[in-house]
């Protein structure tokens, strides 16, 4: 290759950078106001339903988040093969999950062994910038930079972390790659310790679903 030709290229890959930073940072601007409305709108329904002395009812969840809180010890080889199908192979893997059908049949199997809830923007981001590793020719690669992003997704018009963001907060239409491409996540034992890991957590302990206070236990394992 000649040395026009390498000046070309590094004019072009220049060209393309910038045009990049300009469309991630309209992107995360979009978010950032997608997410802001959503908030607002939140706030005036719930002041909405108290002014006519009732209460707003969130609309279904779409997303999980699922953590392993036990070990194999004791464990049915059925129970094992869903943890190995959710990705959950060792004590404090956390993944995400869309909620369907199919996803809450197989939590059902897995109860005693994993705590699961609603996750919100904070924690999706939270855990994303701080433990989030992605999936390139099999290799567990850190998302130091935005480019480990668009090698992975970019074909799906995924380019940057706040891409790979929102369309797992919105379970969006190509969620199953953007999560499959993320590593599951290594969380730290929680400060504080699990209480009764055998138990449920409406019953005092730490397994199944806590909704929306799986927010709390990933502060404290992240």
């Amino acid at each position: 290759m000649g040395g026009e030709e390498v000046q070309e290229e590094k004019l072009a890959l220049k060209k393309k950078n910038a045009e990049n930073r300009k469309l991630i940072y309209n992107r995360a601007k979009q978010y950032a106001k997608e997410y802001d409305d959503e908030q607002k709108e939140l706030i005036r329904l719930k002041r909405e339903a108290r002014l006519k002395g009732g209460f707003y009812v969130n609309p279904e969840a779409k997303l999980l988040f699922i953590i392993r809180i036990r070990g194999i010890n004791a464990m049915h080889p059925k129970t094992r093969s869903i943890l190995q199908l959710l990705r959950l192979r060792q004590i404090f893997n956390g993944v995400f999950l869309k909620v369907n059908k199919a996803t809450v049949n197989m939590l059902h199997r897995v109860e005693p062994y994993v705590t699961f809830g609603y996750p919100n923007l904070k924690s999706v981001k939270e855990l994303i910038y701080k433990r989030g590793f992605g999936k390139l020719n099999q290799q567990r690669i850190p998302l130091t930079d935005n480019s480990i992003v668009e090698q992975g997704l970019g074909k799906h018009g995924i380019i940057c972390t706040e891409d790979l963001i929102h369309e797992i907060i919105t379970v969006g239409p190509h969620f199953k790659e953007a999560n499959n491409f993320l590593w599951p996540f290594q969380l730290k034992a929680p400060l504080g310790g699990l209480k009764k890991k055998r138990n449920h957590y409406v019953e005092g302990g730490d397994a199944g679903n806590r909704e929306d206070f799986i927010n709390e236990l990933i502060r404290r394992m992240n």
